[in-house]
């Protein structure tokens, strides 16, 4: 039987011969990043402790690698840990070396790096949107992106539901969460940097992904411009003036330019809680009155205790 393409390309000669699924001592000189990886290796304080426990213990789970095309090996579980190495000042580490082809390879890398603290959304949507894609090409079917409005609702579609629901099993999301970090994706790098530093919540960030790249573009000099961030219903209307063709520099502005209002701001008490706290001769008004001086002489005793 003819071997796979997708697997035979990776198999290749290299200076150390090795076993597969057989723990080997590797150079790290031969161990190459996973094509567009998406989680990034930060030298923060987890990476220190990474290093500090390989310079005392070694690297005490191998990676995981496969044959590269041309020459060494494509890391898909264990990027961290080679930097570790690097930092501890090791040569080598250990490695287990499997044939995969890529759609393979690409899950096992999402599955082994997305239960990790501190991913960003834009690791997580690019990882997801990786993943899915090749989940459907397992499947033999292409992978596509679609739009779905409902008369007073819109889901964002990303491949099938089931498809989506795959995704997220291993980090225990829904499929319509995974669709949703997805939509990020089509955020500009700059609009994706600002969601990371939790500027824009996933919410309205969902939204206005849909606004076109020149668009987004606009949206940044706004946001430069106002220094604020849209909220929910800015992106909302964004994104309607945009699917209308309305949307332009000057709309753009007239809606950054709104005072937000805080949320949470507003507390009710209903008439019925209320009534029993009154005589049924009083009015709303006179209900109102009486509770705002009680607030007052609260607050002027709290002022007091505080003053002793």
């Amino acid at each position: 039987m003819e071997e796979p393409k997708s697997i035979a390309k990776h198999r290749t000669k290299t200076s150390v011969p090795v076993q597969e699924d057989k723990i080997t001592l590797l150079p790290l000189s031969e161990l190459h990043d996973f094509p567009d990886h998406p989680f990034k290796v930060r030298d923060d304080e987890a990476m220190q402790e990474t290093t500090e426990s390989i310079r005392q213990y070694g690297v005490l789970a191998p990676a995981i690698i496969r044959p590269r095309e041309d020459g060494g090996y494509e890391i898909i579980a264990g990027h961290r840990r080679r930097h570790g190495s690097e930092l501890a000042g090791l040569s080598a580490m250990p490695c287990i070396v499997r044939q995969m082809d890529d759609d393979t390879a690409t899950i096992l890398m999402v599955d082994s790096n997305i239960q990790r603290e501190n991913i960003l959304p834009s690791e997580r949507a690019q990882a997801y949107k990786m993943k899915l894609e090749a989940i459907r090409r397992k499947a033999g079917r292409p992978a596509k992106t679609a739009e779905i409005d409902g008369k007073n609702n819109s889901r964002q579609v990303v491949g099938n539901l089931e498809s989506a629901d795959i995704v997220g099993q291993e980090a225990g999301e829904s499929g319509r969460q995974v669709q949703r970090y997805i939509r990020l994706t089509e955020l500009s790098p700059e609009l994706q940097q600002i969601v990371d530093e939790k500027k824009i919540g996933m919410t309205p960030a969902v939204e206005i992904s849909y606004l076109k790249p020149e668009e987004q573009q606009m949206l940044l000099t706004a946001i430069d411009s106002e220094q604020a961030t849209p909220s929910l219903s800015q992106a909302q209307r964004m994104k309607k003036l945009s699917r209308d063709g309305k949307l332009n520099d000057d709309t753009m502005l007239d809606i950054m330019m709104e005072q937000k209002k805080p949320e949470g701001y507003n507390v009710v008490l209903s008439a019925d809680k209320l009534r029993e706290y009154f005589p049924h001769s009083y009015t709303p008004q006179k209900m109102e009155e009486t509770i705002l001086k009680l607030l007052d002489a609260w607050l002027r005793k709290r002022q007091r205790d505080q003053s002793r």
